[in-house]
């Protein structure tokens, strides 16, 4: 039977507007951040690897919002311990290590459509003693990050690699001007600049069984040698070219994506002591580094013949 209601002003009757519908959207759940490191103390020269790991699953648990019914719940704390006794068994590369358990997780359970895991590699350098690296001790080496995401599911499986933190600068061969100017600008035009920058990539794979380490390894390195060799217009282009780099040496590599926030160094005005602080100058040139605010460029180098996998990027913020 088809309901009316009276608008109240008028009197004219009208069609109800059926209710409203409240459903469940896309979900995921899982543990973040286990961190475990795994020492191989098999020989006297030991080595190690430090981890933090984050596993997501993805799947039938709609009873589980809805209801509070966690048949289908694999709880998180399951998820942790997976994550240890995996490394019990050896930790060859974060892809690999990554790509065992999303694909454990993946088919542990019918309920279970997908699973995504995050590997996050922190590197450690032996400490050098009278000039000799130590067999069992150690230092944290920097800033810089390994970073690893494998998505196994029913579109297949993908795995990313990637790099963050990695700091790089040029004090010449960087320019920026020819850019409109309207009456908020006051940047000046300059054909001589110090370019800095703290590199976030990650790279999508064609396969999956690439030869993790020293594919990375070489990505990085290529990396580095296209950001210093391209003489820079603009941080964009030192990105293309970058990213050009990498899909020309290495085929394996479907599509690459980078955040690179722009470090400014401004020159330093010392007029006001008398000093000559220009480029043209002699002696040391000071700048001011200003870690905020900042120019943040990022962007996506593909091959145009290779199919795109959104599902591989989902839950990896921070590209666009």
């Amino acid at each position: 039977m088809h309901v009316t209601a009276t608008d109240p002003l008028h009197k004219v009757p009208r069609a109800t507007v059926p209710p409203m519908a409240i459903v469940l959207g896309p979900n995921q759940y899982g543990k973040a951040e286990v961190r475990v490191v795994a020492v191989d103390r098999s020989v006297s020269r030991h080595t190690l690897v430090d981890l933090n790991v984050s596993s997501s699953l993805r799947g039938d648990f709609a009873a589980a919002h809805t209801a509070g019914d966690n048949a289908h719940v694999l709880t998180t704390d399951a998820q942790k311990n997976t994550v240890f006794a995996f490394a019990r068994d050896g930790i060859d590369s974060p892809e690999a290590f990554a790509l065992r358990l999303a694909t454990h997780f993946a088919r542990s359970f019918d309920w279970v459509t997908g699973a995504r895991v995050e590997v996050e590699s922190y590197g450690w350098e032996r400490i050098s003693v009278a000039g000799v690296e130590h067999d069992h001790s150690f230092r944290r080496a920097g800033g810089e990050v390994r970073t690893a995401v494998a998505t196994v599911g029913g579109d297949g499986v993908h795995v990313l690699a990637g790099l963050t933190g990695l700091v790089v600068l040029k004090t010449t061969g960087s320019e920026f001007w020819g850019y409109p100017v309207d009456r908020y600008t006051t940047l000046p035009e300059t054909r001589d600049r110090v370019l800095a920058t703290a590199v976030t990539a990650r790279w999508r794979y064609t396969g999956t069984d690439p030869e993790f380490d020293s594919t990375f390894a070489g990505v990085r390195n290529v990396l580095l040698e296209a950001f210093a060799s391209t003489h820079s217009l603009a941080l964009q282009q030192s990105l293309f070219a970058m990213g050009e780099a990498v899909l020309e040496r290495f085929p394996d590599v479907a599509e690459i994506r980078m955040s690179m926030p722009n470090r400014h160094h401004f020159l330093q005005d010392l007029a006001a002591f008398g000093l000559d602080n220009s480029l043209d100058g002699d002696g040391a040139v000071v700048y001011h580094a200003d870690d905020r605010p900042y120019g943040l460029i990022e962007g996506t180098v593909l091959r145009d013949d290779v199919p795109a996998a959104e599902v591989a990027w989902l839950g990896t913020p921070g590209f666009c």
